[in-house]
């Protein structure tokens, strides 16, 4: 069976709520769910993995969330290898008080996991959502799937579901992997 978990960091509860749902989706029986703040130790436990989700939320001028700021430091210096592994991202942002830097935080992992060999999939259409600008944005796509609870909770279902369908080609299918 294939082993996939969720990291997520979350100071306010959006991105761990979708952590959550997300978790609900993969299942119990395929997939485990980390909190950055309470449940990671190291970088060594997301290599035990061959996918991941990693979910952030974005702050200040475009910052990672405070979970993800250790690891990440961690990271750039011991500079692990996530050559063979697919990760996907997520995370909450503000289009309205933080338009000017919306989901930033998710860029910021894209191009850190990147640059250790991962290979990044769930890539999602900026159709939609009306910002200044967003560093999380390559190739007129967001990396990952952006949630803006704050002022747009109305379309937060029907994004995951469309998320999902587009990671369908990459994860392991909760419905395949139970059968």
């Amino acid at each position: 069976m294939a082993k996939m978990a969720i990291f997520y960091g979350s100071t306010s509860g959006i991105t761990e709520g979708i952590a959550v749902r997300l978790h609900e989706h993969f299942g119990e029986e395929l997939c485990d769910i980390y909190s950055m703040e309470d449940d990671f130790t190291s970088v060594d436990e997301m290599l035990e993995y061959d996918y991941l989700l990693f979910g952030c939320s974005t702050w200040g001028s475009g910052e990672v969330q405070n979970d993800w700021r250790d690891p990440l430091f961690d990271m750039a210096i011991e500079k692990p290898d996530f050559t063979g592994k697919t990760i996907a991202l997520f995370g909450a942002g503000d289009c309205v008080t933080h338009g000017e830097q919306f989901v930033s935080a998710l860029g910021t992992l894209y191009d850190q996991f990147q640059k250790l060999g991962a290979t990044l999939v769930g890539d999602f259409p900026t159709e939609g959502y009306t910002y200044e600008y967003s560093f999380a944005v390559r190739d007129s796509k967001f990396v990952g799937l952006p949630i803006d609870e704050v002022n747009e909770s109305d379309k937060t279902d029907e994004r995951i579901a469309s998320w999902l369908e587009v990671l369908k080609s990459h994860f392991p299918s909760p419905s395949l992997e139970t059968a």
